[in-house]
């Protein structure tokens, strides 16, 4: 059986250090409690115990010279603890505190004529004090801790604020906001002591702006390649168009499509990356939506509709999503491949070798493929930067041990208002 699972604020730095600092505060608490204690019971008890041996040699004299004892004295008096009595017995004096008659009393015996001479002292004043004594402790050791578990809750929750804002700000950067920073004050002025949390911060900052200083060299890198790249192979276009037909002018051509679809491809990936894109949404039928772009890429796919529904979305960047996955399953799967609606959810699989394993971990990467077939691994790229612009989500799976590749596109589903229903009744 497995022991009950914590709940998760329990692994918060906040609990751990109220309860680090409760222990600690209830051990101080308790030591000096103790101490107190212990150091005042012993000079109360003392002072009892001086008074009462006092008394003693008092009534010792008055015994002696036969006169008659106080009320507070007397030879064996009932009450006497058995332990002053067996001291007496023995020739010697002693003392202790025991209870007479329901009240505190401190008792002092010493040996009279084979007899105990015992004197009384009443102890209730004492023990009251050393009571309320103990109150005090506990009273003020309560309030002690409380205070120090609220500043310190204070102190604690300042640091872990500071350090739950830096993880937002990384998790912002993790989705790609390469211009999130923490700002922390503490960083910006250099001649300020700075704690370890503002140390952490600063290196969040840095590393952010570097990073985001070569991604965006990166971008326009492959934004002025593909553009510089337009011009060439715009005329190497034509010209190809102007050789005589033959196979090796086929070959040129097919080269020069190549190379004219891979331009754009980088083109359109340096506009994803830049993040600037604009989504013209309408409302489309997904099953009619899907079988258009299966005619349109022209292979031999299944489209299955179990289930068809209405979405709110960008027909012509979905129309690439779906047409990318589509090429991308006839060119590194096997057939058949069959694209499936499922309310929402568009699914193309093919019955291939699968998606291989960097892929479903990470996602696709640029000009990496482990298929042996043609591609530049910029189709999926493509495909998942156009699913994120319009608001769907794209899964990478593999249904099972050579059952192919899968991919599964969930999009946002158009809800009709009460009022539109109404309206196109009437």
């Amino acid at each position: 059986m497995r022991p009950p699972r914590l709940p998760a604020w329990t692994a918060t730095l906040t609990w751990k250090a109220a309860v680090f600092i409760a222990v600690m505060c209830c051990a101080l608490a308790a030591l000096l409690g103790v101490l107190v204690h212990v150091s005042v019971t012993s000079q109360t008890v003392d002072d009892s115990r001086e008074k009462a041996l006092a008394r003693l040699a008092e009534v010792s004299g008055l015994y002696e010279a036969g006169e008659p004892l106080p009320r507070f004295a007397g030879v064996d008096p009932p009450g006497l603890p058995a332990s002053l009595r067996a001291l007496a017995a023995r020739g010697e004096r002693g003392t202790t505190v025991a209870d007479d008659r329901g009240r505190p009393t401190m008792w002092a015996a010493g040996p009279a004529d084979g007899h105990a001479l015992a004197v009384r002292v009443d102890y209730t004043q004492s023990a009251e004090t050393i009571e309320a004594l103990d109150r005090s402790i506990v009273g003020s050791s309560v309030l002690a801790i409380g205070a120090t578990l609220l500043v310190g809750a204070f102190a604690v929750t300042r640091v872990t604020r500071r350090l739950h804002l830096t993880a937002q700000v990384a998790r912002r950067i993790s989705a790609g906001d390469l211009d999130a920073r923490v700002d922390d004050p503490r960083t910006k002025d250099p001649s300020r002591p700075q704690d370890e949390v503002a140390t952490v911060s600063g290196a969040l900052d840095t590393m952010a702006s570097s990073l985001q200083r070569k991604l965006q060299s990166e971008q326009r890198f492959t934004a002025d390649v593909a553009h510089e790249l337009r011009t060439p192979l715009t005329g190497l276009s034509a010209a190809a168009e102007l050789l005589p037909e033959g196979r090796p002018s086929e070959l040129v051509r097919d080269r020069v499509r190549a190379m004219r679809g891979l331009t754009e491809d980088l083109l359109e990936i340096s506009r994803l990356d830049a993040r600037n894109e604009t989504v013209d949404l309408a409302v489309h039928e997904l099953g009619p939506l899907a079988e258009r772009v299966v005619r349109a890429s022209g292979t031999e796919t299944e489209v299955r509709v179990l289930r068809d529904a209405t979405v709110e979305t960008d027909r012509r960047r979905l129309e690439r999503v779906l047409g990318n996955l589509v090429a991308n399953a006839h060119r590194h799967g096997a057939p058949p491949v069959v694209v499936t609606v499922d309310g929402p959810v568009v699914s193309v699989r093919d019955h291939g070798p699968g998606y291989p394993g960097y892929l479903l971990e990470s996602g696709p990467q640029r000009f990496r493929t482990e298929s042996g077939g043609k591609g530049h691994g910029l189709g999926l790229t493509i495909a998942v930067g156009q699913a994120e612009v319009i608001g769907a989500e794209l899964v990478f799976t593999r249904p099972g041990e050579g059952a192919g590749a899968e991919a599964r596109l969930r999009l946002p589903e158009y809800v009709r208002l009460a009022d539109e229903d109404a309206g196109t009744e009437d």
